[in-house]
């Protein structure tokens, strides 16, 4: 059996610490490490040893600070954000301006088979387009009337699509969430 250099515990004192090094506050930190701000607030007056998957997140950062950064999300929100997800994952942000014909995105994995637009990190509008295209079903599918009226949408818009199946695929653990 492997073994790793993970800590057994850690003290409230070193979870204040590193959230100060870090530069959050403790509601920052509670949301990055998915407790609730009472459960930061309790950890760091604790006298106790603190045991439990939050030591393996303080062992990680405490090696890699710049991982928090890594993982912020764009702040510069154009006018729909999409993301592309794994499961429960955040693969690629998308975001995208329809009017001015723009697209930015960021890449939350290296594994290139799970990222919307795999190695190309500066897709075009007419990729990003051809990429919501391939999330729902083709403009030129048989009876496209029927699944039209089956989704209660007046014409075809992947967009529209998307936004009532989530882009969906049979078998398929991708999917995208749509934030405004």
């Amino acid at each position: 059996m492997k073994e790793y250099i993970t800590a057994s515990f850690v003290t409230g004192e070193q979870i204040k610490e590193i959230r100060k090094k870090l530069k959050m506050t403790q509601k920052e930190f509670a949301a990055f490490v998915c407790a609730s701000v009472p459960t930061i607030e309790r950890w760091e007056r604790s006298k106790d040893r603190i045991t439990g998957p939050v030591v393996t997140i303080l062992t990680i950062l405490m090696m890699d600070n710049g991982i928090v950064k890594r993982m912020e999300l764009p702040e510069e929100k154009q006018k729909i954000r999409l993301n592309y997800m794994y499961e429960n994952f955040v693969c690629t942000v998308i975001d995208a301006d329809e009017m001015k014909r723009t697209v930015k995105i960021k890449n939350y994995t290296d594994n290139l088979m799970f990222r919307a637009f795999g190695k190309n990190t500066e897709p075009t509008f007419e990729e990003y387009e051809a990429f919501l295209e391939s999330r729902c079903f083709p403009g030129s599918r048989d009876k496209i009337k029927l699944v039209l009226e089956d989704l209660d949408l007046p014409f075809y818009d992947p967009y529209l699509i998307i936004e009532k199946t989530e882009g969906r695929m049979a078998e398929d653990r991708f999917w995208i969430r749509i934030d405004r």
